[in-house]
Parts: C-alpha cells; structure tokens; sequence
C-alpha cells in the first residue's frame, strides 16, 4: 500500500469514534480516530497529480487491463488524462449535467473506433472518473472564475470494449478516440481530439484463463469493473459489508454492540483521568480512609465502597439525562441552526478551557460544603459519592460544561452511554481501593503532574471550541455553499493546532517532571497520538473539500436531474452535525458507494443545513423529517416516494440506488 493511503485510510475507526470527538477534545483519549481521509484513487496524494509532459496541459496515454485476451471477452481499456497542476476538463455530458450555462463547453468523449477496429465494440457503459470541484472560467463572460464539476489531475476512463467472436488472433491493436477540452481559473483552450492504440494479443476463446496476476501495474487498484464469463460482475450487497481494519485490527461498526462497547471504554477512560485534577486526585484517600473505618471487615468496606461508586455514577447519569433532554425537548437540527446558538457553545467551550488553565475558577457555594453525608450505611455511601462527585467540579466543572453543550447533537443513547460511563470511569478507582485500602499508598500526590492534565484539557477544550465557532460562523454565512474549499476547513486548521499544542506539550512537559521512563514513553506516544491526530483531522477535511464532488442542492437542480432520469442521491447534513459527517465519511465515500455516486446515471446532492436560511430547510419538511442526518434517494424506480433513512448502511445504499434506477436500468450499475 502506498504511504500516503497507508496514513489516511483508516475508513471504519473514525465513524466509530465520531461520537467521541467531545471527549476526545477533551481529554485526548480519542484524538486518533480523526486520522481517516478518502481514500485516494490511483492518482496518489490530493493536493498534486501528475503535471503534463513536457508543459502539455492534458497528457493522453492508454493501456488495455488483461495482456492476452480470448475472443468473445471484454476487455476493460483504460484512458488516462493527466492533466497539469492548475488545468482542468469537462466531464462527460453522460456523466454529469452542468447545467445551461456550461451547455456550450466541450465535454469529454471517450469511444472505440469501430471503423478502424470492426471486430471491437462498446456493449457497456463507460466508467468516469472522479469529478472535482475547480475554479473555471464564468461561461456568462463574467471576470471572475465560477466553481464547476470537472475532471483533474490524473483522470482514468475505463471503457469495457467487447471483443469479437471473428476477431483476428494474434498481436492487434484497439483504436481508441476521444476529445477533451483543457481550462485553466480563467481561460479554456481550443478542444483536442486524440487517438489511442492500445496493443493487445487476441487468443482462442479456449486458449486462455484470465487470472488477476495477468492484470497490469495500472490495473491493481481497479475494482469496480470485473469479468465474469464475458459479463461484469453485478453488486452484491454483502460484499458491501465487508469489515474494514485498522492496521489489520478488525473495526467494528459504530452502530454494533461491540462498536457501542468501545465508545463506553473509551468515555470510562475519560472519567478516570478525571480523578487525576488538583481537586479530586488529594481527596481519594480521605474517602477511602473514611469508609474504612466505618466498616468492620473488607466484605462491608467493598459494599460501602460499591454505594460511593454508584453515587459517583448517577451523578453523571443525570447530567446525562439533561444533555439528552436537550435533544428530546427542542430540535437540536433547528437550534443548531442559528449561528448565535452554535457560536455561542463554541464560546462557552473556549471559556470552559481558559477557566481549567487557571484563568479562572469555579467556586461552589458553601451550602453545598457544609453537606456531609456518614459513609456507614448504603443510603450514605451513596449520597457520600454524590457529594464527592460535585465537590470535584472546581476542576472538572469545565469537562461538564463542554460535554452538556458539545453532545447536544448526539442522540440520547450514545449521550447516556457516554455519561454513565464517565461515571463508571471516574467510580471505579473508588470501588478498587474501598476493596484494597491498602492501596491508598500507591496514589501518586498532586503537582506538576495534576496541573498538566488540566493544561491539556484547557488545549483540547480550546479545539472542540473552534469546531462549534466555525460551524457559528458557516450558520451566519448561510451555509458552505458557493464558498472556496479553503474556507470550508480553515476551522480545522485550528482545532488542528490546538490538537498540536496539547500533545506537543504534555510530552515536554513529562519529560521535564517525570524522573522515570514508562511515563515519559507513554506520555510521549499518547501525545503523539493527540497532535497527529488533531492535523490528520485538519488534512482530512481540506482533503474532503478540495476533491468534493456533490453537487449543492437548489429545487431547479433536483428538478432537473429529475427530468434527466438519473437517480439522485440527497444527503441532509451540516457543518456542527457530527452523525452527518461520520455517515458520510464512512458510508457515502467508501467503496463500494463512492465510485456508484461518481458513475453515470447517478448525481450526488448535499443538502446543507448548517444555517437555519438553508433553502433545503423546506424539502426536509415536505418530506415529513425534523432532524438528520437523512439520506434520501430519487430515481426512476421510486416515482414520487423516494428511499428515505437516518441511519443506513452500505448495502442499503447501494440497494435503494439500484432499486431506484428503475427495471429497464438497473443491469447498468457497476460496483463492487
């Protein structure tokens, strides 16, 4: 695997996490499940294909995938555009529509010159390539340079070519045409028709078994186009489930039961560390010490020492139950909408994170330090670790604060789980010790090290804010829509930085106060993981918006695809809606999904709802729904009644979008 997919194509492990990403922010428990991109075609890196030959715009090359090929087969050819940095083409007009005003641009033609190779033929659809959004020329004449669909860097067409049962037998040659019309932000060159001969040796029908080592170098990473006896290959949905791993770790899906089990462990981690701040960490052997000896034996030490824990737990269970209500009792995909609600979280966030680097402190009232339940009964023990858990909000009151605000957005049951397991988290240290109280020795004491934690939770705290603010600011702004794909994830870049912060300097920081090696090592890898995680998120995202490919929603545009018979794929999201982000990243641009929405027939719609002024606000009504993330799915087989879900997965997807082509289309589709 090449090294730049090796780093980001990690698809599975940031949808499970995604629920995390407060948390994460926070604590820098979770900051590595941001290390996922798309995966990149055979292109290599986004941000730079291969330029053309000696300054040419658009460098045309070809090669046929099999070397020996029977009579009566398909073939797949590939035709490479290997365009220079800066220069664009326009994709073909039975790919993707650009609409009226680009309707006197030349588009893309690919085709087999039956005339001077009469024994080849096209019998199926041509495969396109990845579309990119670029700054092109404004076909109104305007100066400024518009934002278009278009082909880039190295573009690769597969044409599956038929080859005929009287074709010659021996070395031939399959003559390929084309034409491609090259632009740069502000000029677009005359068109450019091309020939290809790609060389190719015919065999009898029986002479040869094809087997994947015979397919060349170019060919390796292929996969939507296979042969079967002549025919491709159809979807089948259960090898669109297929497991993804994470350095051949197998990552479970965030909707099972083992992926719901992995976010609590990871939640049940950050309550632990929280019992490391300046206002917790010294009071642990006063509680412990205090049951003791209000038990007479280890067995009634453990039960006491179980109430506290269950104290301590349903004190986060009901600030569990608040952050849920939220969601229960006001629309989160309304409220989240207005940019003064989403910005001022952020600020909230961002106040949370100066107050824990000790600009500020909260100060409980005293009323509430006169409370001190005896540890010498259940009923006590329990209130005993109510109260413990409320007097530790000086210091993590902050943590609180940000988790109320930042899972409103989640729903109520990965909000619950990520509660109650910051309570079991923290809890658990206490049941431990109550069972040993021995133990106690072993605390380590409050210092440099207690202040660090509350150092890097200010830094993380500082990133998740920068992530409400800009989606604020995209609310204020209308949406992302029309904006450059810089601006769509500058914010990113900041939360990158902070990322970066917070891991750089709890690894100085601990080798400069740890006087052993294991904390140093741990530390340092943990802060590894905090910073490049936080700018693998960064570039992820710029990744993400420089390749995008969807089309922004307007009612003429869906009205239009509509008309045209493609199947349109609507997905309802928005910049603060992490379940959105998480779907589409996992589900929408993994194989097998991604190369269905690029390939013809189908156009790929978003639906941005990140300001409340969103004209897609009106649709999601019309279509009976009140929140997203939503997939919905229009074509020529679901009439007026489109697919509609919440939640899905990709056989689903790939499903409905067959489905949705309609009887007399559906043998078009080709994925894997």
């Amino acid at each position: 695997m090449r090294a730049h997919r090796l780093f980001f194509e990690l698809p599975r492990l940031r949808t499970l996490l995604q629920p995390m990403v407060v948390i994460a922010l926070v604590l820098g428990l979770g900051a590595s499940s941001a290390v996922l991109a798309q995966p990149f075609g055979p292109s290599g890196p986004a941000f730079g294909g291969p330029a053309g030959a000696n300054g040419q715009e658009v460098k045309v090359s070809g090669a046929a995938q099999f070397k020996q090929v029977p009579r009566g087969s398909v073939v797949p050819v590939m035709v490479l555009l290997d365009h220079a940095r800066g220069w664009h083409s326009w994709p073909a007009a039975e790919h993707h529509d650009l609409g009226e005003d680009f309707r006197n641009m030349i588009r893309t033609e690919v085709r087999v010159d039956s005339g001077a190779t009469p024994w080849a033929s096209q019998e199926h659809a041509t495969q396109w390539p990845e579309l990119y959004n670029a700054m092109v020329p404004d076909p109104t004449g305007a100066p400024e340079p518009v934002e278009a669909s278009t082909y880039s860097r190295r573009a690769i067409i597969y044409v599956p070519v038929t080859i005929g049962g009287d074709a010659p037998l021996g070395e031939q040659v399959i003559s390929v045409t084309g034409t491609y019309q090259a632009c740069d932000d502000f000029t677009c060159l005359p068109p450019e028709d091309f020939t290809l001969e790609i060389p190719i040796r015919i065999v009898e029908a029986d002479g040869l078994a094809i087997h994947r080592d015979e397919v060349l170098a170019d060919f390796e990473g292929l996969g939507p186009l296979q042969l079967l006896d002549g025919e491709r290959e159809l979807p089948k949905a259960e090898r669109s489930e297929a497991g993804r791993s994470f350095f051949g770790i197998p990552i479970p899906s965030p909707t099972s039961p083992l992926g719901i089990l992995v976010i609590a462990l990871l939640a049940a981690l950050g309550g632990a560390v929280l019992n490391l701040t300046p206002c917790v960490l010294p009071v642990i052997p006063i509680k412990i010490m205090t049951i003791s000896a209000h038990a007479n034996s280890p067995g009634k030490s453990l039960i006491l020492g179980l109430w506290m824990a269950i104290g301590v737990i349903a004190f986060w269970a009901g600030l569990g139950v608040l952050a849920a209500s939220f969601s229960a009792f006001a629309d989160p995909s309304r409220l989240f909408g207005i940019w003064w609600i989403t910005g001022g979280i952020g600020l909230l966030i961002g106040a949370m994170g100066i107050g824990i680097m000790g600009a500020f402190e909260i100060k409980l009232p005293k009323a509430i330090y006169a409370v001190n339940p005896k540890a010498d009964s259940a009923t006590g023990s329990f209130g005993f670790g109510v109260m413990t858990a409320i007097l530790g909000l000086p210091c993590f009151g902050f943590v609180a604060g940000a988790l109320l605000a930042g899972s409103a957005t989640l729903p109520w049951g990965v909000v619950m789980t990520i509660f109650v397991a910051m309570g079991v988290g923290m809890a658990l240290p206490y049941l431990i010790l109550s069972a040993s109280p021995r133990l106690v020795k072993r605390i380590p004491k409050t210092g440099p090290g207690s202040e660090l934690v509350k150092q890097v939770m200010g830094l993380l705290l500082l990133a998740a804010a920068a992530y409400f603010v800009g989606a604020g600011v995209f609310a204020l702004l209308g949406g992302t829509a029309g904006l450059p794909w810089w601006m769509k994830s500058i914010h990113w870049w900041v939360i990158g930085a902070f990322s970066l912060g917070a891991g750089g300097w709890l690894a100085y920081r601990t080798f400069r106060i740890s006087k052993t090696m294991i904390p140093k090592v741990a530390m340092a890898f943990l802060g590894l993981i905090i910073a490049t995680g936080g700018v693998a998120a960064a570039v992820d995202r710029s990744v993400s918006a420089y390749t995008n490919f969807w089309v922004a929603y307007s009612v003429e545009d869906l009205e239009r695809a509509r008309r045209s018979g493609n199947v349109v794929v609507l997905d309802f999201t928005a910049e603060w809606c992490l379940n959105c982000i998480a779907l589409k990243s996992s589900v929408l641009m993994q194989n097998p999904v991604k190369p269905v929405l690029q390939g013809a027939g189908v156009v790929p719609m978003t639906v941005d709802l990140t300001s409340r002024s969103s004209p897609g606000w009106e649709m999601l009504r019309d279509l009976g729904q009140t929140g997203i993330p939503l997939l919905v799915i229009y074509g020529p087989g679901t009439g007026d009644e489109p697919w509609m879900a919440n939640n899905y997965t990709q056989g689903q997807v790939m499903n409905a979008i067959e489905a949705a082509r309609g009887p007399d289309r559906s043998r078009r589709t080709v994925a894997e």
